[in-house]
């Protein structure tokens, strides 16, 4: 199946867990936007450093950590993605709570395993 998954937090750095989820995604024939603060492209995926209105986010996948999210818990609630990932070190009740008061899902998971095991 096809999810079109938002990764907020991408990098540029080849070694990073975010650049290496896009990457992955990417073989798995999701459709995949990403958002992170500097410009560039990863497999072929721009990354934006201004916040869009993504239509039909299914997944948002974070690699913030939980003081970075702070800023952008309106924003990623406004998209209605129908679940949020928090990736290892990104855990963050404060955000997990208000997603919960907005009906949506959540899961303290890490992408690649997701997707490595087929659980994605």
């Amino acid at each position: 199946m096809n999810k079109k998954t938002l990764v907020f937090g991408a990098s540029l750095k080849p070694m990073r867990y975010s650049n290496i989820a896009i990457n992955r995604l990417v073989q798995n024939k999701h459709d995949v936007v990403a958002y992170g603060l500097k410009e560039g492209v990863v497999a072929g995926i721009t990354i934006d450093t201004d916040l869009k209105s993504y239509e039909n986010i299914d997944t948002i996948t974070l690699y913030l950590n939980p003081q970075r999210q702070k800023p952008y818990y309106d924003y990623l609630i406004s998209l209605q993605p129908e679940r949020i990932i928090f990736n290892p070190g990104t855990e963050n009740p404060e955000f997990q709570k208000l997603l919960q008061d907005n009906d949506i899902e959540f899961e303290v998971a890490c992408t690649l395993v997701l997707l490595g095991t087929n659980q994605y």
